[in-house]
């Protein structure tokens, strides 16, 4: 798969009115390719994979947050990076997830192209499909290249987004538990 986008990113270059030959540039198609087959390994993932059986019986069932999962991410729109923390808060329905498999579920469907609300709803439905808890909330807030660096150029501009599932979605109170826990005004 790299010397297939190696060559793409050589004729980017050249298509751009570079040399690909010049010195400073030789070795950026190659070095381009890998640099975007790891920002995108998400797609040779499964989720099954990630977890690799490390969800446990517990009798825990109050909520559980993970915060400040920091996560690299490509919009699809312009291919430019996004980059934020993922906030997670699960009920246990009799099981909990291993710690680090949150931080590498939020990577997994990270390293795809895609938009941001779509990523959210991703994190949200994976967590409660592994953990079949009773509720699920997920809060990103993240800063978009796209936004920041073309366009409109502003640089302070943050996006969140937020999906609640199961309980998290039906009870204010929980809804309402979970955001002022992570620091969020309602």
């Amino acid at each position: 798969m790299t010397d297939k986008l190696s060559a793409h990113y050589f004729n980017i270059l050249t298509d751009l009115g570079e040399d690909p030959q010049r010195e400073g540039l030789r070795d950026t198609p190659q070095r381009a390719a890998k640099a975007m087959a790891y920002l995108t390994q998400g797609y040779q993932q499964s989720l099954e994979g990630i977890v690799n059986g490390a969800v446990f019986s517990s009798d825990m069932d109050e909520m559980v947050i993970v915060e400040s999962i920091e996560f690299y991410s490509m919009c699809e729109h312009h291919m430019l990076p996004f980059i934020g923390k993922a906030h997670i808060a699960y009920l246990p329905n009799g099981k909990v997830l291993g710690l680090s498999k949150f931080a590498r579920i939020v990577d997994m469907y990270a390293r795809r192209l895609q938009i941001q609300e779509d990523l959210t709803r991703e994190i949200a439905e994976a967590v409660q499909l592994v953990t079949d808890c009773k509720g699920v909330g997920v809060v990103l807030e993240a800063k978009h290249m796209c936004m920041m660096m073309r366009g409109v150029q502003k640089q302070s501009s943050m996006m969140k987004t937020s999906v609640m599932l199961g309980s998290l979605r039906t009870s204010q109170s929980t809804r309402h538990e979970f955001l002022s826990l992570i620091g969020h005004r309602l």
